[in-house]
């Protein structure tokens, strides 16, 4: 059996994105649930660095001690130019707290971009991640970015989050209409994820 490589997110989205990025690699992907760590309070606060790359170490960093597995762990957000970069490290819960809070985060960006121009929907989507090989390493960095367009109403219901409302530049479509494999080749998080693993095949963590 290939070793594990622990990738630190419950999100459901992420993870079948993930395991598709890092499948060719020797190693398991494994996530929190598959490793028994249980979700806690603690867990549930760690986002709170103010930037991507900081969120990102502090989960990578939660879980390597909770598991002494090698590590990575992500923080991603769209950014809107227009907005100052919101949601930017809020994307996850850019509007209140709702059980559909993906729905109401889409609804919420329309309503601040109502009637903005296309020249003010600029955006772009950003992943850093943090890999640690054990709790006491020091982290490595690497991040992906893609931009795009808000548009003026979900296109399409694949990928998750913000992918309805985000018109890719380099595809010209919506990550909500196009299929996982396209979307992986451009966007940040398939930057970033191919990065790292380009990184791991240079340097074997086992």
């Amino acid at each position: 059996m290939k070793p594990p490589l622990l990738v630190a997110t419950r999100s459901v989205g992420k993870q079948r994105e993930i395991k598709t990025i890092l499948e060719d690699l020797p190693l398991r992907v494994v996530f929190p649930d598959e490793a028994g760590v249980v979700e806690t309070r603690v867990e549930r606060d760690l986002e709170d660095a103010g930037s991507f790359e900081g969120n990102a170490r502090r989960k990578a960093e939660y879980f390597a001690r909770r598991t002494r597995l090698p590590t990575a762990a992500d923080d991603s957000g769209i950014e809107v130019f227009s907005l100052g970069g919101a949601p930017g490290v809020h994307s996850k819960r850019f509007a209140m707290p709702t059980q559909h809070q993906a729905v109401a985060n889409n609804q919420e960006l329309l309503r601040r971009l109502a009637g903005a121009p296309t020249e003010q929907r600029r955006a772009r989507y950003r992943c850093a991640i943090a890999f640690l090989r054990d709790p006491g390493a020091l982290p490595m960095i690497f991040e992906g970015t893609c931009t795009g367009i808000i548009l003026e109403e979900p296109q399409g219901t694949g990928g998750f989050g913000y992918d309805p409302l985000f018109l890719s530049d380099d595809l010209g479509k919506s990550f909500g209409v196009v299929a996982a494999e396209e979307k992986h080749a451009v966007s940040h998080r398939g930057r970033a994820f191919r990065a790292f693993a380009e990184w791991l095949e240079k340097n074997p963590i086992y």
